[in-house]
């Protein structure tokens, strides 16, 4: 069969289309797949979560003495055994000091306006690193790969933001925070029939 000129041209418009439609397919994949390399790379453990949440209490409730482990374990559904492994960390990089005998418990080592979230990420070994190969530029068959700055840069405006919050600056935006109001049934309770 000998194909007309304008089947010829019809055939070549769908194969661009189906170019076009497969190109954007890989597009939409390649960057799918580098979200999903970021979300990755930018999640904040449970560790990092959980020193942060239970600084900000001992903050908030530490102005009357040294709070218990069990009192931020109770109101942060926090593991004990959790956060004593996390307060250890917190205790040797010098963010908090325990407090023994009567009334004991733990307290902030220095003022909350110079403790920074980093400072607490950093002491429970919290890495803040969205690059794949740790800063060793090897994630690439040994070799630098092609994100590597990408990562890198990300790497440094994180710690950037993250040294930039206090500790203060968490406390007073639970302040600020309206109180949660409770709904209270007023109505009066119904007989049961017997």
């Amino acid at each position: 069969r000998k194909w007309r000129p304008d089947e010829i041209a019809e055939l070549k418009l769908v194969a661009q289309i189906i170019s076009n439609v497969l190109g954007r397919q890989r597009a939409e994949l390649r960057e799918e797949q580098l979200r999903n390399e970021l979300a990755h790379a930018m999640r904040l453990t449970t560790k990092g979560r959980f020193a942060v949440t239970a600084m900000i209490d001992v903050a908030m409730h530490g102005t009357k003495g040294p709070v218990t482990l069990a009192g931020v374990s109770d109101r942060q559904k926090i593991s004990l055994s959790y956060l004593e492994q996390l307060f250890g960390k917190l205790r040797r990089r010098k963010l908090v000091s325990s407090v023994r005998g009567p009334g004991d418990g733990y307290r902030l080592a220095q003022p909350m306006q110079s403790v920074t979230v980093a400072d607490i990420v950093i002491a429970v070994d919290e890495p803040l690193d969205a690059t794949q190969c740790g800063g060793k530029e090897n994630c690439a068959d040994d070799k630098r790969c092609l994100t590597h700055e990408l990562w890198a840069t990300l790497n440094k405006k994180m710690h950037e933001y993250l040294s930039s919050v206090s500790l203060a600056d968490l406390v007073a935006q639970q302040a600020a925070k309206p109180p949660v109001a409770v709904l209270h049934d007023k109505r009066p309770a119904e007989k049961v029939a017997a």
